[in-house]
């Protein structure tokens, strides 16, 4: 049985999710606390990074390490080329989007959502241990200062993040208005990765957690900030997903 050790609102664990339900590998999700998550990630003998995927013996951290591990196995759906030269581009794709779009989508959500424990707190608790909401309840605020010390989150770095992610995304609307993929004739884990890591700043169904209806003006002012440019995700959900 293939475990992944996640945290639901993880968008580099929307990563693996999404790789291992495309792949359609049966897997068992295990949901982490924030915090209390570092025990156990030390017994697998990982720094401190999710998602991991424990497969029999072999544990893999990382999401795109993941997604190699499960390409290894050559079971359905492949998310890789055959060829040498398209297989490049996908890992050019992917490395620049984990280093662009994953830190800076993470840093800028946080940046306004962790202002907003009421939103905050179900998505580090989604599905997971009984004492998950009375942790998180006691610990938010130092939590919370650690996160942001952790990760660089600040007025600055937010401002500086967003400038990137529009850099980015003026690249990415730009293939997707005259193309369906990225990288060849057919989806991939360029796509994937793509989709994935944005997915925040859209709230697309499918992502594995329960967005709330409405969300705090400062956040949906976030979402609309990016929107235009995220006109592609939606559809990677509604076919691929």
């Amino acid at each position: 049985m293939i475990k992944l050790y996640q945290f639901p609102i993880s968008h580099y664990c929307e990563k693996a999710r999404w790789a291992l339900d495309y792949k359609q590998i049966p897997y068992q999700t295990i949901n982490l606390i924030p915090g209390l998550h570092l025990k156990l990630t030390k017994k697998l003998g990982v720094r401190s990074s999710v998602p991991i995927l424990q497969h029999n013996d072999k544990v893999v951290a990382g999401s795109s390490q993941i997604i190699d591990h499960l390409e290894t196995l050559k079971l359905n759906n492949s998310l890789s080329f055959d060829d040498e030269l398209l297989n490049k581009q996908v890992v050019d794709w992917e490395t620049t989007l984990d280093k662009t779009a994953g830190i800076n989508v993470r840093l800028a959500a946080y940046h306004v959502l962790l202002e907003h424990p009421e939103i905050v707190k179900p998505f580090f608790t989604h599905q997971g241990p009984w004492y998950g909401p009375l942790f998180v309840s006691f610990a938010f605020n130092k939590l919370s200062k650690t996160m942001r010390k952790l990760m660089n989150i600040n007025q600055q770095t937010f401002e500086s993040g967003k400038q990137s992610l529009h850099l980015l995304l003026d690249k990415l609307s730009e293939h997707y208005s005259h193309s369906e993929f990225l990288v060849g004739d057919r989806f991939s884990r360029a796509d994937l990765s793509a989709a994935a890591l944005f997915a925040p700043l859209v709230m697309p169904q499918g992502y594995g957690l329960n967005w709330p209806k409405k969300v705090p003006e400062d956040y949906q002012e976030l979402l609309n900030e990016f929107s235009e440019k995220l006109s592609w995700v939606e559809p990677l959900y509604q076919k691929y997903r």
